[in-house]
């Protein structure tokens, strides 16, 4: 659905793409990470046809951004970090309005503007001036007219940005809700917003992809020791000092601000996971939970963005 190869913008003497390639399957939430600076709204504008890069291809929905701009704009829904909603109009007056800038008109802009209103939850506020809705209804609104020609594409930038945590909830349930009907490239410097609704990431610095690939893999390939995660009911000194006594154990660490919780990490190469449950049953300091976990997305972005490293799907 989108393709890009070695795709490269300058801006003067100053690089800002470098050799950007990756595909994004039909159906897929993919997220797109990186610093700020890094590349990612270059990216976003290239593919949006807004820009036109210095060197390299790009595709969208069969669509060569070169040969032909405006099909592939046809083919693609735009959400910008800011919406761009007119607060003295009513919500279906901007759609209404929006709807005939994408060439849609009579009983097909109708359609259409009904189909976002339900499918971004505005029918109950579509007579209301979008000035005076909360920020989470003006994100459902922006949403609204970028899903409102019904797109192949859709490319979000920071869509979750200033709402409240239900509002997150909110917007996070309706995107993950538009595959696979849509292809949605998401931008975020929420890492747990990924991990919440993306099936793989992008992970962009300096210009140059240094990982695509599920949240999973990048975990296992970023891994130096396996993770443990403990939870007993008699917290001591002791525990510890039994957990630090098995062969394989490298670390024991109890979790801030969560008493009776610890972090136990191994050798990657050894699962420990009975042999700590039985120490802690022994120890008398009662077992509540214990559970493999992951490398964090933020230690896997953090490892990539400041130490260069390369891990390509």
């Amino acid at each position: 659905m989108i393709r890009t190869e070695g795709l490269s913008k300058r801006y003067g003497d100053a690089l800002a793409l470098d050799g950007v390639s990756f595909h994004v399957e039909q159906g897929e939430i993919v997220g797109l990470l990186g610093p700020n600076g890094a590349g990612k709204t270059t990216t976003m504008k290239i593919l949006t046809c807004f820009l036109a890069p210095s060197a390299g291809r790009a595709q969208v929905a069969g669509y060569d951004i070169f040969d032909e701009p405006l099909a592939v704009k046809r083919c693609v829904g735009y959400l910008p970090e800011d919406p761009p909603v007119y607060n003295e109009l009513t919500v279906e007056e901007y759609l209404t309005y929006v709807g005939r800038l994408k060439g849609l008109a009579g009983s097909d802009l109708r359609a259409a503007r009904g189909r976002a209103l339900e499918k971004c939850g505005l029918s109950d506020v579509a007579g209301r001036l979008i000035g005076n809705l909360s920020k989470g209804y003006r994100q459902r609104v922006g949403l609204g007219q970028a899903l409102l020609h019904n797109p192949a594409v859709l490319i979000l930038d920071e869509p979750t940005i200033g709402l409240d945590p239900v509002q997150i909830k909110e917007i996070r349930s309706l995107i993950k809700g538009l595959a696979p009907d849509h292809t949605v490239i998401l931008s975020t410097h929420i890492l747990p917003e990924v991990t919440a609704t993306c099936q793989r990431v992008i992970i962009i610095n300096e210009g140059r992809i240094v990982a695509v690939d599920s949240y999973e893999n990048l975990s296992q390939q970023m891994g130096t020791s396996r993770r443990i995660a403990v939870r007993v009911r008699r917290p001591g000194p002791e525990l510890v000092d039994r957990l630090m006594a098995l062969a394989g154990v490298v670390d024991v660490e109890p979790e801030p601000g969560q008493v009776g919780s610890y972090r136990v990490e191994s050798r990657l190469d050894q699962d420990l996971r009975e042999e700590v449950a039985r120490a802690v049953v022994e120890s008398g300091a009662g077992l509540l939970e214990l559970a493999g976990t992951a490398v964090s997305l933020e230690e896997v972005f953090l490892r990539l963005t400041t130490d260069e490293r390369e891990v390509t799907a």
